[in-house]
Parts: structure tokens; C-alpha cells; sequence
């Protein structure tokens, strides 16, 4: 998941640029106000306030042009099929990316809005957001290219993971001032290596690609108008993988209790609905609740982010995270059962 090896802090664009990127488009005024709203290692977002109204301004960092046509091509046609997303502004050369002093920038309309997370939601809502991604999945497989068949993707090789783990206990012991969060840490890393040495067995085989997923469907990818999904943001991880392991992945975010407990009645309204929208059987949905069980088990990024990059931005999500790998492992057949009942 991690894509630099450093923090980039957000600095809004100067006069210069915003004059130079809001002269592109016809109607869109002169720059008033430009402020931070969203920071992190993929891109940095702003608030945009001009003369003729209001913008998100994307400043897309190491910028794959051709993946930014792609995915920008694709949420302003999942717009036209009904689905809540923001497609960016075109410019008056009818282009939606805007290369300014080699930067890579995006306009994009102001959605009001705000995040909810799985606590937040009623059971109908529940329903309506697994329906949606389930929308979504069909939908991109629609608008999308067919692309040419993949092998899967290997399943984390618990070798590589128990090398990782050594590393990461000796960066928290470590770690001066040592604090609450570093004891958690060490117990945690010791708890995960002896859950894979009891579990290597379960390694799940390579899984083969199903079709284009949004790539990162998270409660701060989706804004909320009142109960309803008003806009699904942040498409840069767009790509071909597994469809069912994404509505695996996103539950678990969603529907994770800040004890590491999952809501399992939420999950199986959420995970009905999205079979009945997407298709995806319950033998699927299966194979993905183990595959992203074991990615959890081996998956270390918050504290890679905290002891390899020095960014703590992600240390608030550690606790519940980490528990959940164990109560997920405990509680497997239930879990499995919710998303497949």
C-alpha cells in the first residue's frame, strides 16, 4: 500500500498556479480562498473557493496521466448511469487533466457532505451500501475495457511476513520516548507472529482477477447527503482485482467495532445486498473472506507508516485494526457465515 518513502506535507498552490489552472475554464472565476481538506502519500486535496463558486482541487502526486484519463473517463460515465460520483470539470480544450509547472492537477465540483462510518448507519443503509457497490462493480464492467486475462495474485508468503515482523519489533522496542503505542505494538507483533505459525497452513491459493473495483471503498471515499450516498471520491486506485475481496475489504473497514469486534448483523445486510446487485455468489464471496482474513493476518502497514516512514497519521486506527486480525481468527466461521448467509 505504500507508495513513497516519505511524508509530503500539503502546501496549497500559489496565486501563479491557480490563475494559470482556473484560466483554462470557461466560467470558473478567479481564485478567492485555497485551503488543505484532505493530505496523503497518493495525492493532496483543496478546497477551492473562486469568484464563480466552489472546488475541490486534486493535486494528483506522481501522476500516471493515461491512469488519470482512465479514471476520469470512467466516473463520468458511471455519472451518466446514475451512480453518485464527481466527475471532473473540463476545461475549455475539453481536457480534465491540467499539467501546470509539471504538477498534475484535477478540478472537481464541491460535494457537501459528510462520512459515516458502519456505527452511523441503520440496517436500510446497510443495505443500500452493499447494493451500491455491487452497482458500481457491474457498472465498471460495462464502461471499462476488457483486459487481457492475469495470473492472480500471490497470497502473502508468511516467510517474508515473519522477517517483517522481527523488523518491526526491534524499530518499536526501540523507539525513544518508548510510549503506550509501542507496547501495543510489540504485544501485538508477538501475538501476529504466533497466530501465522499456528495458521501457515492456511494459506490461501493465487487468486485470479474478476474485474475493474474501485480500488480503495472506505468510509472517507464516500460522502453522505443526509442518509443517502451523495458522491464516491478518490478513484486513483482504480484497477482489475478481485471484485468479491473488495466488498470483503470495505466491510471490514466499515463495520470494525473499536473493540476489533466486526457487526456481523450489519455485515450480512450489507453482503446480501451486494450479492443481489453484483451477481457474486456465495462461493466467491467465501474465497474472498479468506483471502483478505489472511492479508490481515499479514498485513503490517500503520506501523510501517509510523516506524519506517516517521508519519503517524494512521497510528489512531492501529488498536482496532490489530484486534480485529485476532478476533477474526477466533470468530472465522461466523465471519464467513455473515457474508455468505
Amino acid at each position: 500500500m505504500l507508495r513513497s518513502s516519505a511524508v509530503r506535507t500539503a502546501t496549497a498552490p500559489d496565486g501563479h498556479i491557480l490563475g494559470s489552472l482556473l484560466r483554462r475554464y470557461e466560467g470558473a472565476g478567479e481564485p478567492l480562498t485555497c485551503e488543505p481538506v484532505a493530505e496523503g502519500l497518493l495525492n493532496h486535496g483543496y478546497r477551492l473557493a473562486t469568484t464563480r463558486g466552489r472546488f475541490f482541487l486534486k493535486h494528483h502526486l506522481d501522476a500516471d496521466r493515461a491512469a488519470l484519463v482512465r479514471q476520469h473517463r470512467a466516473t463520468r460515465l458511471l455519472g451518466a448511469m446514475g451512480l453518485p460520483v464527481a466527475p471532473p470539470v473540463r476545461a475549455a480544450d475539453g481536457r480534465t487533466v491540467a499539467v501546470i509547472d509539471g504538477r498534475c492537477y484535477a478540478l472537481h465540483p464541491w460535494v457537501e457532505g459528510r462520512h459515516l462510518d458502519g456505527a452511523a448507519l441503520t440496517p436500510a443503509q446497510c443495505r443500500r451500501l452493499g447494493a451500491l457497490l455491487g452497482r458500481v462493480h457491474v457498472s465498471l464492467a460495462q464502461v471499462m475495457p476488457d483486459e487481457p486475462p492475469q495470473p492472480g495474485q500471490e497470497s502473502a508468503d508468511p516467510a517474508a511476513t515473519f522477517t517483517g515482523i522481527d523488523e518491526l519489533l526491534a524499530l518499536a522496542r526501540d523507539a525513544r520516548p518508548h510510549d503506550s503505542f509501542d507496547a501495543l505494538a510489540e504485544h501485538r507483533l508477538l501475538e501476529r507472529r504466533a497466530l501465522l505459525a499456528a495458521h501457515a497452513h492456511h494459506r490461501p491459493a493465487r487468486a485470479a482477477p474478476a474485474g475493474w473495483v474501485h480500488g480503495d471503498f472506505h468510509p472517507l471515499n464516500l460522502l453522505y447527503r443526509g442518509a443517502e450516498p451523495a458522491a464516491i471520491v478518490d478513484w486513483d486506485r482504480l484497477a482489475v482485482k478481485p471484485r468479491a475481496e473488495e466488498a470483503v475489504r470495505a466491510a471490514a473497514i466499515f463495520f470494525v467495532r473499536p473493540s476489533g469486534s466486526l457487526d456481523l448483523a450489519k455485515v450480512a445486510a450489507y453482503a446480501r445486498a451486494y450479492r443481489g446487485a453484483s451477481g457474486v455468489g456465495a462461493e466467491e464471496l467465501a474465497a474472498a473472506v479468506h483471502r483478505v482474513w489472511w492479508e490481515r493476518l499479514n498485513d503490517f502497514w500503520m506501523l510501517d507508516w509510523r516506524y519506517r516512514l516517521g508519519d503517524r497519521r494512521a497510528d489512531s486506527l492501529f488498536p482496532a485494526s490489530a484486534a480485529l486480525a485476532v478476533w477474526w481468527t477466533d470468530e472465522y466461521a461466523a465471519v464467513r457465515g455473515a457474508f455468505t448467509g
